[in-house]
């Protein structure tokens, strides 16, 4: 009896872990995307996605589509969390693959669910669901520079590093073990970079989605550049790096909710 209890438990222990493996910035940095975009929204845009949402806030709606993979019947939104780019781009270059990209991607989905949360009477509560719910993750998703990397090594996940000295890789660094080394809550995370000025609001708001993917692929390459497989990770990465861990996480709320000002506003 004992033995099948263990094995219970073990499996109960794999199948929560499992999903937590994939996660694009983790619980935490995810959480702290979608509450800094709550601080942006406007009264109208604020109404209609409470009113999706129930009493689910944008924080907590964040996760769902990371959650959802264990699930079968929603593996057909695996792909839909990332961009492959498996050259440097310049910008004009990659506005030019992004009009001819058919994949289905981060950036083809992106595009797909506002248009499908613009038609808002046509859609049921629970497509509206599923398709706010998706829009929020992707918007983050695609500031975390991994998911805008290399297809060869799976954006970083077959980019072996150790964390300080624990097996891990590069995608799971900037997931969330950066996040998790300043040892804070969603709250307290979201609290202590949400400094912006309306200048640069408008700025961050106005910037194209093909924008948005520029900047993370540019310093997903870089990246690149300056670690080496096997590098062992610590204080000194965390200090080179967590200021543009922090900006893409203020850009990534800033601009989710420009994007739902733009669909509810």
């Amino acid at each position: 009896m004992k033995t099948t209890f263990f094995k219970k438990v073990l499996i109960g222990a794999a199948l929560l872990y499992a999903p937590m493996q994939s996660m694009a910035w983790g619980t935490i940095g995810h959480r702290v995307c979608g509450q800094i975009a709550e601080s942006y929204l406007t009264p109208k845009a604020r109404a209609a996605v409470h009113a999706i949402l129930g009493h689910e806030s944008i924080a907590l709606a964040s996760n769902w589509a990371d959650y959802i993979k264990s699930d079968p019947a929603f593996s057909y939104l695996s792909s839909w969390h990332y961009v492959d780019l498996n050259k440097l781009y310049t910008y004009p270059e990659l506005v030019i693959f992004l009009k001819q990209d058919t994949n289905v991607d981060a950036y083809t989905k992106l595009n797909y669910l506002i248009g499908e949360l613009k038609k808002r009477g046509s859609l049921s509560p629970k497509d509206k669901l599923l398709d706010l719910r998706m829009l929020i993750h992707i918007t983050e998703d695609i500031h975390q520079p991994m998911h805008v990397a290399h297809a060869d090594d799976k954006g970083g996940n077959d980019f072996k590093v150790t964390w300080f000295n624990a097996p891990s890789n590069l995608h799971s660094v900037w997931d969330s073990q950066l996040i998790d080394y300043q040892q804070l809550s969603y709250t307290e995370y979201a609290t202590a970079i949400n400094f912006t000025t309306p200048a640069e609001v408008k700025e961050l708001q106005s910037a194209p989605i093909s924008q948005w993917l520029f900047e993370s692929n540019q310093i997903a390459e870089k990246l690149y550049v300056d670690t080496k497989q096997g590098d062992n990770l610590s204080y000194r990465y965390n200090f080179n790096h967590i200021d543009t861990l922090n900006r893409q996480l203020l850009k990534a709320g800033v601009r989710l909710a420009g994007l739902l000002n733009q669909i509810f506003g």
